[in-house]
C-alpha cells in the first residue's frame, strides 16, 4: 500500500491524447524514478475535446475521452501492482456550461428556477435590465443579438428523439420551456397548412390538452414530450412547419415569431462582450463558459462528488488536490462535510485522506486550519525557494534598469493598484454592479442608512476592493474570526484615507456589512438574508480580482525581473536571507509538514529552469543593462511605428529579452518562434495596455509579431542573435546550478515534493498552454535506465541533455525513500556557514530520532564559475558548514568545507546521526485531523 503521506507527487496532464492507459504505460518509469504517488489533472467527464479538464460537464462519470470506466481500471490496477498511490485534482467550485453537454445547466436552461438544478448555480434571476421576468444572460452571441437573429444564425429545431424543442446558436443548445410548446404546435400545423392531415389533427388536440401546461410543474412535461414524438408524421410536419420561425434577410414576421419565442424563455441571448456588465450567473473569474457551483447546498455537494467517493471506497483513490477553494461560499463548511465522506468512505480504520488545497497566500499571510487538509499546493514555497536563491545584491541596479525603461518607480503597489481598477471596470464588472447594488439595497432598508447614495457607496467599496491586500476573508455565517475582522478593519482605513468625499459613517455601515455586525442584537434592523449573501459573495469576489489583477495583468505590466513574477509571487520582492528561510521552514516543520512544495505547475508563467535561468541575472545585472541597451540599438530598426506609436512598447521589448533569455533552447527547436510568438500574444493582451483580450487592437499585434519574426531571423538580425547566444551560454550554466539547488530544496525541506510532468529534464517551458506540450517519457525512461549507477563526471559534460538533472532527481528520491521519516515528519535544524563565502550556500539537517541528513545547497553562482561559462569547483567554495551534535559514518569533526561536500556538485546531501539522540514519539498535528 502506498503511504498515506506522499514521499513524492508527480502531476500528469490528461488529454484525450494521453490517457489513462497511457497513464498506466509510464507508472513502472515514476516507481523507478522514485514517486509515491500519481497526482492526476482532472478526470471527471470534461467538455469534448479539453485539454486541462477543468471544463467539467458532469462529475459522476470518468471521462470518456480519457477511456472511461475500463481504461481506468487498468490504471488502477498498475498503480497498485506498483504501490502508488493516486491523487485527484478535483473541482468543487464550477463546471463547464453553454454548448449543449451540460445536463443540469441545460435542465436549468428549460425550467428556469423551477429546475431541481437551480439550486446548484449561482444566479441571480431578478436583475436583467428591461425584462418583465426572471431570467439568466447567455452571452454568446458573436455579433449582436439582432444581428444573429435577423441572419438566421438562431434556429429552433426540433428533436424527434426526445419530443423537444430547442433554440440552437450553432454548437449551443438552448431548450425551450415546455410551458410555449402548445403555440409552437398551433404555429407550426397552421404553417405547414395541416390542421386537416391526421397527424395535424393529433398535434392541434394534444397541444389543446396540455395548453395549461404551467410552471413550476414538471410532471406533465414527460408524458407531453413522449405523446408527441409519438404521433405518426409528427416529425416531418413539425420540420416543415418551423419555417414560421425560420428567421432570415426579409422575413420579418418570422423574425418576429422567433424573438417573441425566446423573449419567454428562462434565458435571455446577448453579445458576448455584455458579460462584462450584464451577466447574472457567478462565473469561475471571467470566464463565460465556466459556472459557479453552490457546492454549499447539501444535494449539489452530494451529487457531485458521489463518483469520488466510490473511488475511495474502492481504494482506487489515496488523495485530493481542491482546487480554487477561495471560490467557495464557505470553505469550512466543506472540508467539514469532504472529511465525513471521506470517512465514510475510507472506513474509520484508514488513515486520513491525503487533501491539499490550490490557495495562494498573501506575504505574511497564515493558512487557515481545515478539517482534513494538509497544506496547499505548494506556490508559497516556489516562491520562497526562488527568493532565498535569488542575489539580493543584484535587484537594486534592476530596480534602476526597470526605472529607466518604464520610466516609473519601481513601486509594485500602485501597479497593482491600477490592474485591479482595470479589473473591476471591464472583466468583473457583472460580478461587482452585483454586490454594489445589494449593498445599497441593504442601505436602503433601514431609516438609519437610506441616505448612502448608490453613487457614493459603490465608489467606498471600490476602494474597499482596491485596498484589499490577499485573496479573501474566511467569514462563516457566524461571523468573522478575529484574524479577518482585523484584515476588514485596517482595509477600511486604508480605503478610508483614500476617499475624499464626505463620511458621514458610511465606511462605518460598510465595515459592519462586511463583518455582519449589521445583524447584531440591539442594532438596526437589516435584512439577515441581504447582509450575509453580500458579506459571503465578497470573499468569493475579492479572489477572482485579486487574481486577474495580480497574476493575469500586473505581472504582464511589471518586468524588474520575470522570475519573480511567478504565482503566488510578488513582483517586488527582496531576496530572503538564510536566516529568515530557516524560520520559516523551522516553522513549516512544526505547522504544515505535509503540504505540497512545487517548483513548477501547470498555471506557472514559465518553466521551473526559466526562472532559475532569469536569476542569474540578479548575478550580473551591469552586464545584463549594457547588454540591453546594445540590443535596443541593434532593433531599432525592426520597430514597427505609426508616428509617435511603436510597436511593441519599450517595456514589451524588454519584457521580450527576458523570456528569450529563460526560453532560448539548449537543442535546436524548429518550433521557437512560433511558440514565443504565441506568449507575446497572450502576454500582451493579458498585460491589458496597449491590447487586450475583449477589445484586441489588431494592429499592435501585429506589429509585435513582425518585431520577434525580424529579430529572430538570423539574416537580419545576426548581430543580436550572436550576442544573445553569448549571454544564453553563461546564464544558462548558472541557471542549471540554481536548477539543481532549488530542486535539493525542494526535495528536503518541510514538505511533498511534486514534481511536474517532463520537468526531469530541463524545463525552458513559456505560460500554458506551452507548458502543457506532450512529455517524451520514453526517452526519459531509457535515459534512467541507463543512470543506475551516475558517473557525475561525464553527466557534468553532457550537462545541456538534461540527464544530470534526472539522475539528481532519482538520488534525492532515493534518498527520502530511505529516510522516510526523516524528511515527512522530521524536525528542521538550521546550519551555520562560516568563511568569505558564506553567502554562497544555504546548509540544514533534517533529523528523525537518531537518524538525520544534511543538506548543502550552492548559490549566487556567477563569481565563482569562471564568468559563468563553466561549472564551478569544489575547491572555489571557500567556507564550512558547522555540524556539531550531527555524526557523519564515524567522522568526528564539527565542520565540514564545502570544497568537500560540492566535489562533485554544488549540491550535497550526507546521511547522519544525531549524538545522544533522544527516542521521539510521532505526536498527532493539526494539519493530520
Amino acid at each position: 500500500m502506498p503511504p498515506a503521506i506522499p514521499t513524492a507527487t508527480y502531476r500528469i496532464q490528461l488529454t484525450a491524447d494521453f490517457g489513462f492507459d497511457d497513464a498506466a504505460a509510464i507508472v513502472p518509469y515514476l516507481k523507478a524514478l522514485g514517486i509515491s504517488h500519481l497526482y492526476a489533472s482532472p478526470f471527471t467527464k470534461a467538455r469534448k475535446g479539453s485539454t486541462h479538464g477543468y471544463d467539467i460537464v458532469d462529475h459522476t462519470q470518468l471521462n470518456p475521452e480519457l477511456g472511461g470506466e475500463e481504461a481506468f481500471a487498468r490504471l488502477s490496477a498498475a498503480l497498485k501492482s506498483h504501490d502508488i498511490g493516486l491523487i485527484l485534482d478535483f473541482v468543487p467550485n464550477h463546471v463547464g456550461v453553454h454548448f449543449a453537454d451540460n445536463p443540469w445547466w441545460l435542465d436549468v436552461l428549460e425550467w428556469g428556477p423551477a429546475s431541481p438544478h437551480a439550486a446548484s448555480f449561482d444566479i441571480d434571476w431578478d436583475i436583467l435590465p428591461f425584462r418583465t421576468r426572471g431570467g439568466v444572460l447567455l452571452p454568446i452571441i458573436g455579433s449582436s443579438y439582432g444581428k444573429a437573429l435577423e441572419s438566421g444564425e438562431i434556429e429552433l429545431r426540433y428533436d424527434p428523439g426526445e419530443g423537444s424543442f430547442s433554440a440552437w446558436y450553432f454548437e449551443h443548445r438552448l431548450p425551450i420551456a415546455p410551458q410555449r410548446y402548445s403555440e409552437i404546435l398551433r404555429a407550426v400545423v397552421r404553417e405547414a397548412d395541416a390542421a386537416d392531415d391526421p397527424a395535424g389533427k393529433a398535434i392541434l388536440d394534444l397541444a389543446a390538452r396540455y395548453r395549461g401546461l404551467r410552471h413550476p410543474d414538471r410532471n406533465e412535461a414527460p408524458a407531453f414530450k413522449a405523446a408527441l414524438k409519438a404521433i405518426p408524421g409528427s416529425a416531418a410536419l413539425i420540420d416543415k412547419g418551423l419555417l414560421a420561425y425560420r428567421a432570415g434577410e426579409g422575413r420579418t414576421a418570422q423574425i418576429q415569431a422567433l424573438h417573441n419565442l425566446l423573449e419567454r424563455q428562462h434565458y435571455k441571448l446577448g453579445h458576448w462582450q455584455l458579460a462584462a456588465s450584464e451577466i447574472n450567473y457567478r462565473r469561475f473569474f471571467d470566464v463565460n463558459t465556466l459556472a459557479g457551483l453552490r457546492v454549499e447546498d447539501g444535494g449539489t455537494f452530494e451529487a457531485i462528488h458521489r463518483l469520488v467517493k466510490r473511488l475511495i471506497a474502492d481504494g482506487q483513490l489515496q488523495g485530493l488536490r481542491l482546487d480554487h477553494i477561495d471560490g467557495l461560499r464557505d470553505p469550512a463548511q466543506y472540508f467539514q462535510r469532504l472529511r465525513r465522506l471521506a470517512r465514510d468512505a475510507q472506513g474509520k480504520a484508514a488513515a486520513p485522506l491525503y487533501m491539499v488545497i490550490e490557495k495562494i497566500l498573501g506575504e505574511g499571510e497564515a493558512l487557515p486550519r481545515f478539517a482534513g487538509v494538509h497544506g496547499t499546493t505548494g506556490y508559497e514555497w516556489l516562491n520562497v525557494i526562488t527568493h532565498a536563491l535569488v542575489d539580493g545584491a543584484g535587484l537594486q541596479p534592476l530596480d534602476e534598469v526597470w526605472r529607466q525603461v518604464s520610466n516609473t518607480s519601481p513601486d509594485f503597489a500602485p501597479v497593482l493598484k491600477e490592474a485591479k481598477r482595470r479589473v473591476l471596470q471591464t472583466l468583473l464588472l457583472s460580478e461587482f454592479t452585483v454586490l454594489t447594488r445589494l449593498l445599497a439595497r441593504i442601505a436602503g432598508g433601514h431609516y438609519s442608512t437610506r441616505d448612502f447614495s448608490a453613487d457614493n457607496l459603490r465608489q467606498v467599496f471600490e476602494l474597499y476592493v482596491l485596498h484589499f491586500p490577499v485573496y479573501r476573508t474566511y467569514l462563516t455565517a457566524s461571523g468573522p474570526t478575529a484574524l479577518d475582522r482585523e484584515l476588514i478593519a485596517q482595509t477600511i482605513e486604508k480605503a478610508r484615507a483614500d476617499w475624499f468625499g464626505a463620511d458621514d459613517g458610511i465606511f462605518d455601515f460598510l465595515q459592519d456589512a462586511l463583518t455582519m455586525d449589521l445583524l447584531k442584537p440591539g442594532r438596526a434592523a437589516h435584512s439577515k438574508p441581504r447582509v450575509r449573501r453580500f458579506a459571503l459573495k465578497v470573499q468569493q469576489f475579492t479572489g477572482p480580482t485579486m487574481a486577474k489583477s495580480l497574476e493575469d495583468t500586473s505581472f504582464y505590466r511589471y518586468h524588474r525581473l520575470l522570475a519573480l513574477n511567478e504565482v503566488g509571487g510578488e513582483a517586488s520582492a527582496h531576496a530572503l536571507p538564510p536566516d529568515a528561510f530557516h524560520r520559516q521552514m523551522t516553522q513549516r516543520a512544526r505547522d504544515w509538514p505535509h503540504g505540497m512544495t512545487a517548483t513548477m505547475t501547470h498555471d506557472a508563467k514559465r518553466g521551473e529552469d526559466a526562472r532559475t535561468r532569469l536569476l542569474a541575472l540578479a548575478e550580473m545585472p551591469g552586464e545584463w543593462a549594457s547588454l540591453v541597451a546594445k540590443w535596443k540599438l541593434l532593433n531599432a530598426p525592426h520597430l514597427v511605428t505609426d508616428g509617435e506609436r511603436r510597436a511593441p512598447s519599450a517595456t514589451f521589448e524588454y519584457m521580450l529579452y527576458q523570456a528569450l533569455i529563460g526560453a532560448w533552447p539548449l537543442q535546436p527547436d524548429a518550433d521557437f518562434t512560433d511558440r514565443m510568438q504565441g506568449y507575446a500574444l497572450k502576454a500582451a493582451r493579458e498585460g491589458k495596455q496597449q491590447t487586450n483580450w475583449i477589445n484586441p487592437d489588431l494592429a499592435y499585434e501585429e506589429g509585435i509579431r513582425t518585431f520577434i519574426d525580424r529579430i529572430l531571423d538570423p539574416a537580419q538580425s545576426g548581430p543580436f542573435l550572436e550576442s544573445l547566444q553569448n549571454l544564453s551560454q553563461r546564464v544558462s550554466v548558472i541557471g542549471a546550478l540554481n536548477s539543481l539547488s532549488q530542486m535539493t530544496l525542494k526535495a528536503t525541506m518541510p514538505g511533498v515534493p511534486d514534481f511536474y510532468q517532463g520537468t526531469e529534464f530541463w524545463d525552458f517551458s513559456l505560460v500554458d498552454p506551452d507548458n502543457r506540450r506532450k512529455v517524451d517519457f520514453a526517452a526519459r525512461e531509457t535515459s534512467l535506465a541507463a543512470l543506475a549507477e551516475p558517473d557525475w563526471d561525464a553527466l557534468l559534460t553532457t550537462w545541456s541533455d538534461g540527464r544530470l538533472k534526472l539522475a539528481w532527481t532519482r538520488q534525492l528520491l532515493k534518498l527520502r525513500s530511505e529516510l522516510r521519516d526523516v524528511f515527512t515528519d522530521g524536525d528542521y535544524r538550521p546550519l551555520a556557514v562560516n568563511g568569505p563565502h558564506r553567502d554562497h550556500a544555504i546548509a540544514f539537517a533534517r533529523s528523525r530520532g537518531a537518524d538525520a541528513a544534511i543538506i548543502v545547497v550552492g548559490k549566487n553562482f556567477a563569481p565563482l564559475s569562471d564568468q559563468g561559462r563553466q561549472w564551478p569547483r569544489g575547491d572555489a567554495f571557500d567556507a564550512t558548514v558547522e555540524i556539531s551534535g550531527l555524526v557523519i559514518d564515524g567522522d568526528d569533526r564539527t565542520e565540514l568545507p564545502l570544497s568537500e561536500l560540492f566535489c562533485d556538485l554544488p549540491v550535497a546531501i550526507r546521511r547522519a546521526r544525531v549524538v545522544n539522540a533522544k527516542r521521539t514519539v510521532r505526536t498527532r498535528r493539526k494539519s493530520d485531523a
